[in-house]
């Protein structure tokens, strides 16, 4: 190659750097910056109980904030406070003889419970008292949810590199589904260990809270490992688009993922960094309530990457035909002397 063949590489390189970076860091940026921006309540689960018809001024008064609330009538307040254990509402409005009180679960959102607390305030004429309780509170070693949505990114990054390990070590087949499946045992035993027994920061069934940390590095990492092995390296540059660039920031962890853009929102939930922080917030706090539909989504992104990484090797390998042995030289006569 010549000196001007190089030249002209080594430039076209120079501004294909210069361009990507800062492509790299607008989408960063819009991943992360744009959703928190337009943080705000979007069909919010909340309930009403007491009697018809002020209960029924209530509704009113909470869906004339269009699109904000998605409002569930209930009989009483027993009825509201399984509605929120059962994680089918965030918090719910209860109006007695007694007076009005509001039933949150910090569990299930800091973010949301300050919300309706703040809302249902704002809404009450002046000199009332609204008493509110805390049905199902956050964990005591984290009140405020940080450590929770603290913990995503590094099982993002735990399943990234058992994928990205997996694959430039060359593991193939069973040995690379052993591989993944190993390490994200580990780390699912490792994370609990730490967010639960040390920070204190879940709250539920120590193997249950585990698993869920295991199948979430086994679902990021058996993708990465997936794609990889489909269309080679260029697939842990589309696994880490997914699951860090855009599930992380659209999990919906460190808010809820009714407080995204609907459509972010709805995205994150379907990832697996989304998927877990859901299934976490219910096995460590709600007793498992509403964790099949997550679990479920981190189970099919396990299989759907480690039966990718399979399709994929034995697509890459191929099927080998045997060599023919090349004919053995004739012999050389021997010289008469």
């Amino acid at each position: 190659m010549s000196a001007t063949a190089t030249a002209v590489g080594a430039g076209r390189r120079t501004i294909a750097v210069m361009v990507l970076i800062p492509v790299v860091v607008a989408l960063t940026l819009w991943a992360f910056a744009w959703p928190a921006a337009r943080t705000a309540p979007r069909d919010l689960p909340i309930g009403v109980a007491g009697p018809a018809t002020v209960a029924t001024a209530l509704e009113q008064d909470l869906v004339r904030h269009e699109g904000a609330f998605e409002v569930h009538r209930y009989a009483d307040e027993a009825a509201a406070r399984t509605a929120i254990e059962d994680r089918d509402v965030y918090g719910a409005v209860v109006v007695t003889p007694g007076g009005t009180e509001l039933l949150t679960a910090s569990a299930a959102s800091p973010v949301v419970a300050g919300l309706l607390r703040e809302a249902l305030t704002a809404q009450a004429p002046e000199g009332t008292k609204i008493q509110v309780t805390d049905v199902v509170a956050a964990p005591a070693g984290d009140p405020r949810g940080a450590v929770l949505a603290s913990s995503l990114l590094p099982l993002a990054l735990a399943g990234a590199a058992a994928g990205v390990v997996t694959t430039l070590l060359g593991l193939r087949g069973g040995r690379a589904a052993a591989a993944l499946a190993g390490a994200a045992a580990l780390a699912g035993v490792v994370g609990a260990a730490l967010a639960h027994s040390w920070l204190g920061a879940l709250g539920g069934n120590w193997w249950a809270e585990a698993g869920v940390l295991g199948l979430t590095v086994l679902a990021i990492g058996s993708t990465f490992a997936g794609l990889a092995a489909l269309v080679g390296k260029p697939g842990l540059g589309l696994g880490a688009l997914l699951m860090i660039l855009l599930g992380n920031p659209f999990s919906g962890v460190s808010s809820a993922p009714e407080l995204l853009p609907t459509a972010v929102g709805t995205l994150g939930q379907w990832l697996p960094p989304g998927a877990a922080g859901s299934a976490l917030r219910s096995v460590s706090s709600f007793e498992g309530a509403a964790a099949g539909g997550p679990l479920l989504v981190l189970t099919l992104w396990a299989a759907a990457g480690l039966t990718a990484a399979l399709i994929g090797t034995r697509r890459r390998t191929g099927p080998t035909e045997p060599v023919a042995a090349a004919p053995a030289p004739a012999p050389i006569p021997a010289r008469a002397g």
